[in-house]
């Protein structure tokens, strides 16, 4: 296999004019890049991934930071977009590195040491809080980032997110339309703008209908979570008839906790995410999910539109949200 310097010498050019024309660049005619490729092809010459990632000031890496637990990594749903927005990235050079944040570390931490250690050209953030201390910091670094999931910041950044006011205003109304009024609602930590969003979709739904909004409860966007939220409800000395979860997940562990009580079955419920485990539930668990086809690709599109220096505001969509229906919502309303 040849080295550089004989690959040059056989080409009658000089180290740096065949290197120039292995990286793409524009200074080194067509021509010429055409016909260093052929004779590096022929010759069997490799570039040194290191050596070029140096030249070019690139890592060719993307990064995105993960909460993970003991066997667990992440929210399942996320793991499904991530592994079509790598296929794409790869597709012009990049990989994907999805890196899971150790116990007594903060995402912010993480994001830090990649950014400031020159490892990655750019970064996904996944679960965005209201106020992102992520979003922050990436935007004072002017390192290229979207995020699955708006926050509240000024500086306008990129994101894919779904419109989960409306759709949670949407959920909470068709069970109002099946004659439910004491409709409850299991919510994530409100620090989460998912969470926010979607409680309050449920509440402006209660509003208009003129109904008590009372049926709240607050949970780690967990099985766990929701199962204790869904119990600290059904304590209530008016319990709910419905309940909108703001996860899947959440609502998976609503369901154990309706089981456990005496007419629980008899609760109509709906989560949101469509996770796959959500079809073999009993009953099975109506839901809801974002539209669009192949987010992974369109998360990756927008990253690779914020790399080449779009502006923010031209990179941002908001999805509608979809239903579901399986068997969960459609139970029977029974009197009080």
């Amino acid at each position: 296999m040849a080295n550089l310097k004989q690959l040059a010498q056989s080409l009658g050019l000089s180290i740096t004019t065949v290197s120039r024309a292995l990286d793409g660049y524009s200074d080194v005619s067509a021509a010429t890049r055409e016909r260093v490729r052929e004779a590096a092809e022929n010759a069997g010459y490799r570039p040194n991934a290191s050596a070029r990632r140096l030249r070019k000031q690139r890592a060719e890496l993307v990064a995105v930071t993960l909460p993970s637990d003991p066997g667990h990594i992440g929210p399942p749903h996320f793991l499904d977009m991530l592994s079509g927005c790598a296929e794409h990235l790869a597709a012009s050079g990049l990989n994907l590195v999805i890196a899971p944040v150790p116990r007594g570390e903060s995402e912010l931490d993480i994001c830090r040491r990649f950014v400031d250690g020159r490892r990655v050209d750019a970064m996904l953030l996944v679960r965005t809080r209201r106020r992102d201390e992520r979003v922050e910091f990436l935007q004072s670094r002017g390192i290229p980032f979207v995020t699955n999931g708006r926050t509240e910041s000024v500086i306008p950044h990129p994101y894919i997110d779904g419109d989960g006011f409306a759709g949670f205003r949407a959920a909470t109304r068709r069970f109002q339309a099946a004659g439910h009024r004491r409709i409850g609602h299991v919510a994530g930590p409100q620090e989460y703008y998912f969470a926010h969003v979607r409680r309050t979709g449920w509440q402006a739904a209660m509003d208009e209908a003129g109904l008590m909004a009372d049926l709240c409860a607050e949970g780690a966007p967990t099985e766990q979570g929701g199962y204790l939220a869904a119990l600290e409800l059904l304590r209530h000395p008016s319990r709910p008839t419905a309940l909108v979860c703001a996860t899947d997940e959440m609502a998976i562990g609503a369901l154990r906790a309706l089981r456990e009580i005496d007419g629980g079955s008899g609760i109509s419920i709906v989560g949101h995410d469509d996770l796959p485990m959500g079809a073999f539930t009993s009953p099975s668990l109506s839901t809801m999910r974002m539209t669009g086809q192949n987010l992974g690709a369109s998360f990756a599109s927008l990253l690779l539109r914020a790399i080449a220096g779009e502006p923010a505001e031209e990179l941002q969509e908001l999805h509608a949200i979809e239903f579901v229906d399986r068997d969960s919502h459609r139970l029977p309303l029974k009197a009080a």
